[in-house]
């Protein structure tokens, strides 16, 4: 429903209006998330396999200088959920920048920020299943067990967490996340021991030669850092999770501003912190996309089962993005269904209020991806990978243009801004829009994937409107009918 709608009934009825929410969608659910949750959400949604795994591949091709490419990527993924905070504090959502969408650019971009929002969790759902199938035959005990066969048994297993509870998520992403934050303390404390006693690693020393020795900060120029922005802002896809998060929360005044001001300082040290450790330990040239950039520097100096830790960890990570993606879908799919633009089954509540229709309809894609996995085993992870970024992409775009109009209404006076802003609007939405959208057109110089899937937003268009008019009668039912029980 409309904030035009919601105006005009209260205007008639302000005693009725007040006690419904802006977002029927919001309506149901408990507050059963705590700060702590929401804090390691936060740092959880920071923090993934695009650095426990990625950064390997991505520190061989650009060198010391991904981490330049971390910190204006991260910059950016700051601004993006600054201002998704900014939403929040102005009207706490469970439909997050869906419900923000249907208030400030109508139906229409709610629906498209839904569905695209849709596309990106389904398919990185898919990717998840299959990097957890693929780091669990890393122990002989699981080589024999079919790709497939793990990728459903990982599914099953993160859908019965998401269904019984949001507690129980919140507890489960807080365990995840302290995991992968001890891990990567854990690691920065050898790598500063390393480069202070200079001990050999590799055998090589540690330092600033490791640099210089090897082609400098930019050993392949400037172009492959250019080329690695497109991953590295998948590598900090889910941080609009707080967005979510934040309508389950009891005090989202108190703990949203807490988690978003955080994620910058998270962002310079584990991901900046970390690779410019990763460089001065070793040349670039030695890391690959193969293993995670972790163990490569903890098997060169003898670290015994360093292999087996990492993999867990990195496991431990693809596990808690498909919880993550299970939870966030779930809640964006019953906003879109209470305004008619998803099926009417993805509304539906358990007992334990979480919306468990939507989550089976995440898994349902899911199980997709398990066939995938039968079929390609090899190509599946990447296949889907490339496709997710055009919905995280899509997403953050749409939060940047929902907050411009949202500013732009509080000048003329329809809304209030909360005293947690995003600085400097409208510049800094505008430059994020056209940096996201430039990371989207550098998908064009990898002609084997990226080219593949820039070539798919035609068909992705034609289905959005396609769908649109599939729905747009029943949307527009729906909202005559909210709007005739507050105006009664």
């Amino acid at each position: 429903m409309s904030k035009d709608a919601v105006n005009t009934a209260a205007a008639a009825s302000p005693s009725d209006a007040a006690q419904m929410p802006a977002d029927a969608g919001d309506a149901g659910y408990s507050k059963d998330l705590k700060a702590r949750h929401v804090n390691m959400i936060a740092i959880g949604g920071a923090i993934g396999t695009g650095l426990f795994l990625g950064a390997g591949g991505r520190l061989h091709n650009a060198g010391p200088a991904l981490a330049i490419a971390y910190l204006v990527c991260g910059v950016f993924a700051f601004f993006v959920v600054r201002a998704l905070g900014e939403l929040v504090l102005y009207r706490p959502s469970s439909g997050s920048f869906v419900s923000y969408a249907r208030e400030f650019l109508g139906e229409k971009g709610a629906y498209v920020a839904g569905w695209m929002y849709f596309l990106n969790w389904s398919t990185t759902g898919i990717a998840d299943i299959t990097a957890i199938a693929l780091y669990t035959h890393y122990w002989s005990l699981f080589t024999d067990i079919p790709q497939w066969v793990l990728a459903l048994v990982a599914l099953a297993v993160v859908l019965a967490v998401n269904l019984i509870s949001v507690k129980i998520f919140g507890e489960m992403e807080f365990w995840f996340s302290i995991i992968k934050v001890a891990t990567l303390v854990g690691f920065m404390l050898i790598g500063i021991f390393l480069l202070v006693t200079q001990q050999k690693v590799g055998g090589g020393t540690p330092g600033l030669g490791v640099i210089t020795d090897n082609g400098g900060v930019f050993p392949h120029g400037v172009m492959p850092v250019v080329l690695v922005m497109q991953g590295v802002i998948f590598a900090y896809a889910a941080l609009e999770l707080v967005g979510v998060a934040a309508g389950e929360t009891a005090e989202p005044e108190k703990v949203v501003p807490r988690a978003v001001n955080s994620i910058m300082w998270r962002v310079g040290l584990f991901y900046v912190g970390s690779v410019v450790l990763l460089a001065l330990l070793l040349p670039g040239s030695v890391y690959s996309a193969d293993q995670s950039p972790f163990v490569t520097v903890l098997s060169k100096i003898g670290v015994p089962a360093a292999g087996d830790v990492m993999n867990l960890v990195v496991l431990t990570a693809a596990m808690s993005s498909l919880n993550s993606g299970l939870y966030s879908t779930g809640r964006i799919l019953r906003s879109m269904a209470m305004a008619g633009s998803a099926p009417k089954f993805t509304a539906r509540m358990n007992r334990s209020q979480v919306p468990y229709g939507g989550i089976l309809l995440t898994c349902g894609v899911c199980v997709l991806g398990v066939g995938l996995n039968f079929l390609v085993p090899a190509q599946a992870f990447e296949i889907v990978l490339n496709v997710a970024s055009l919905g995280i992409i899509s997403t953050w775009v749409i939060i940047m243009v929902c907050h411009l109009v949202f500013v732009r209404r509080a000048r003329d006076g329809q809304v209030t801004r909360p005293s947690f802003r995003l600085p400097f609007s409208p510049v800094t939405e505008i430059t994020t829009i056209v940096f996201l959208l430039a990371c989207l057109g550098m998908m064009w110089n990898d002609p084997a994937v990226g080219r593949k899937t820039l070539l798919l937003i035609p068909l992705i268009a034609v289905m959005l409107v396609a769908g649109w008019f599939g729905i747009r009668r029943r949307v527009s039912r729906t909202a005559d009918q909210e709007l005739s029980q507050l105006t009664k």
